[in-house]
């Protein structure tokens, strides 16, 4: 299996994917309005060796700030991979070979709304992203500073853009 940026002949893919992971058609919708608002960060996909993508990242630019200071912050949504796939490490593939471009893209923290017991291993914390003013709350919202001290301050708000609300 291979993880690598998505190319154009994997879009219809992706989409396929992301219907059938989530049993609806929301995060496929999210991923087009995303990426016709120019927000898509990275989008990698995970290829097995016959060539089908069985799994998707997508990160996408997400306005932050701490103390009244702009943080470069990236959402991390969605994250799916082929229900027949699933346990078998891509999604953690995905995650590390995401943060690590998000890294190398300048972005200094990212934001996930998603299972408070999977992704604390990849370094998200509640806490962390519990003093961010936000339309989540509670355990499934999660932060990760890429750079250290990114997050530090009192308080600070995550603005959704408005293809999370379409």
């Amino acid at each position: 299996m291979d993880v690598r940026g998505e190319r154009q002949a994997d879009l219809p893919a992706i989409d396929a994917l992301n219907r059938v992971a989530f049993g609806g058609t929301f995060e496929a919708e999210l991923i087009a309005r995303l990426r016709r608002d120019g927000l898509v960060a990275a989008s990698l996909v995970a290829v097995a060796d016959d060539g089908t993508v069985v799994g998707h990242i997508l990160f996408s630019w997400l306005p932050m700030e701490v103390d009244g200071r702009a943080v470069r912050a990236v959402s991390l949504a969605p994250m799916a991979v082929a229900p027949e796939h699933q346990r078998r490490g891509i999604g953690s593939k995905l995650i590390a070979a995401g943060l690590d471009a998000m890294r190398d893209g300048g972005a200094e923290a990212v934001i996930v709304l998603g299972h408070p017991g999977y992704y604390p291993r990849f370094g998200f914390s509640a806490t962390l992203a519990g003093k961010l003013a936000s339309p989540f709350a509670g355990p499934a919202f999660m932060a990760l500073e890429l750079t250290p001290g990114a997050l530090s301050g009192a308080r600070g708000s995550v603005s959704y853009p408005s293809a999370f609300n379409d």
